[in-house]
């Protein structure tokens, strides 16, 4: 238990001269951890398949590539470490870091989400400690030391990336709940959410997604085929924002189902449904066999031999209700499908299906009728809605606008802190110096309180979880008394 511990010690040791750099020395260092992190995307997207079980490699590359130098570029041109002034107002802003923040990562997305906090932490001034899920325990922790070699490389203080080797559940709880925790950004199951909120320290959690899809008569219905097989099969549907139940209008059903069938889908008989049903949730609680897994796979496993080509199952009921398990979230290539009489009913549909599980998290729309994108907008009680997009990388942020992101904010509807993509912008606090209103603004133009730091930065006196323990112990006293004794000559030097 103590070692782990170290780790916040040393974050927020850190933490502290990270926080004095000045906007140039933090992007030379978050360029040079995005590069190294593109440059490993493929070994690490077969390491993650290899250890987990879970998702295809040429899609989790593609997660990494985005999550590393996509992240650096999308935020190249943003600032969180210079003052911003508002003259008309009369406010001069000064960013605050978080300071040590505890990063928890699944097993689903693992080291896409290594890379993502990571990078938003350094953006920001801030020390991270990943977390990760034990399933990928080994995978995020060789990513998560190539990030923090990089950093130090750079000129980042030694500490400012860290890792838990052996992340157990005692482990984690001791993590979260010590005061040296700054901040908790948990992207996990709920009941690894709920212990983060519960911690007694700062949190951004986010809840379960369980993605409704509908497709109305006024649709591309080839496009939106095309682009629901794209998407579910994406990573075999480890993305939280992955459909999961298809809503269609009764009169496009049959063409659509015609679509889907040539991009790669299987549509399960009545009899094969059942047998569906009973395997993915035996007793009720989702088969997590079945994560990650391709739908051959799948389709083996319930007696059904479908061509090479299949990329999801499709699995048709009647109605979204809780008692039937084919409406909740499936981490894995099956797809709910229900049919409706209009576009408005299949909005009441996707109603029900997130008050099932996944309200606040996402949803998808196809259409070319602004009315009903609207109202599916207002009415559907999600924080982001993918519109003629596949949700898996739509909501996702890598194939629309968004925020790219593989940690989802729910809102208040979905219990969460966080409404939005998690973005560097979350991991910073501003000061408000606040003028009153009657007097003048001083002029803080080309001021900042930050600097490049001067020279090497000194080690962490400790030794590290890195295995880089010191032939002799380190005598903490005198490692202080040089630093003082340096900096002293510094000044008198420079006088």
């Amino acid at each position: 238990m103590t070692a782990p511990l170290q780790l916040l010690e040393r974050a927020r040791w850190a933490g502290r001269a990270y926080a004095r750099y000045d906007v140039n020395s933090v992007r030379r260092i978050v360029r040079a951890v995005a590069d190294a992190a593109y440059e490993k995307a493929r070994d690490y997207a077969v390491c993650a398949v290899e250890e987990t079980g879970f998702g295809i490699v040429e899609h989790k590359v593609r997660k990494n590539e985005a999550c590393s130098r996509g992240i650096a570029e999308r935020y190249a041109a943003d600032d969180y470490v210079t003052p911003r002034l508002d003259p008309t107002a009369k406010i001069l802003h000064i960013p605050r870091p978080a300071g040590s923040v505890l990063a928890l990562t699944p097993s689903t997305n693992p080291v896409s989400t290594v890379y993502v906090k990571t990078l938003l932490s350094l953006m920001t001034r801030n020390a991270v400690v990943i977390s990760p899920h034990p399933y990928a325990k080994a995978c995020c922790a060789d990513a998560a030391r190539t990030l923090a070699k990089a950093a130090v490389d750079a000129g980042a203080p030694d500490g400012v990336v860290q890792v838990v080797d052996e992340p157990t559940i005692p482990v984690i709880n001791a993590l979260m709940t010590d005061e040296r925790t700054d901040l908790i950004v948990a992207t996990g199951g709920t009941a690894v959410v709920r212990a983060a909120y519960s911690s007694g320290n700062p949190a951004l959690g986010v809840g379960p997604g369980n993605v409704p899809v509908l497709v109305d008569a006024t649709a591309d219905i080839t496009q939106a085929a095309q682009r629901i097989a794209d998407s579910k099969s994406f990573d075999n549907s480890v993305l939280c924002t992955n459909e999961s139940v298809l809503v269609a209008e009764r009169s496009i059903v049959d063409t659509l189902r015609k679509a889907m069938e040539r991009a790669g889908a299987y549509f399960l008989s009545v009899e094969e449904t059942a047998r569906m049903r009973a395997y993915l949730f035996p007793g009720g609680e989702f088969n997590v066999e079945s994560v990650g897994k391709d739908a051959a796979w799948i389709a083996e496993r319930i007696g059904v031999r479908v061509a090479a080509k299949t990329r999801i199952l499709v699995a048709p009921f009647d109605a979204p209700m809780p008692e039937e398990p084919l409406a909740h979230e499936k981490l894995c290539p099956v797809l709910g499908l229900v049919t409706v009489e209009s576009a408005d009913r299949g909005i009441d549909a996707a109603r029900a299906i997130l008050r099932i599980g996944g309200a606040g998290h996402s949803a998808a729309i196809h259409s070319t009728t602004a009315r009903t994108i609207m109202d599916f907008g207002a009415r559907v009680p999600v924080l982001r809605v993918a519109v003629n997009a596949g949700n898996s990388t739509g909501s996702a942020g890598m194939d629309t606008n968004l925020a790219l992101s593989m940690t989802i904010g729910t809102g208040f509807v979905g219990g969460s802190g966080l409404g939005d993509n998690l973005e560097p912008r979350h991991l910073v606090n501003w000061t408000r110096v606040a003028y009153n209103v009657d007097a003048p603004f001083d002029d803080f133009a080309g001021m900042t309180p930050w600097s490049a730091p001067a020279g090497a930065v000194p080690p962490y006196p400790y030794a590290s979880n890195l295995g880089e323990h010191p032939a002799q112990p380190v005598d903490l006293k005198d490692e202080i008394r040089r630093l003082v004794i340096e900096e002293l000559e510094a000044i008198i030097g420079g006088r």
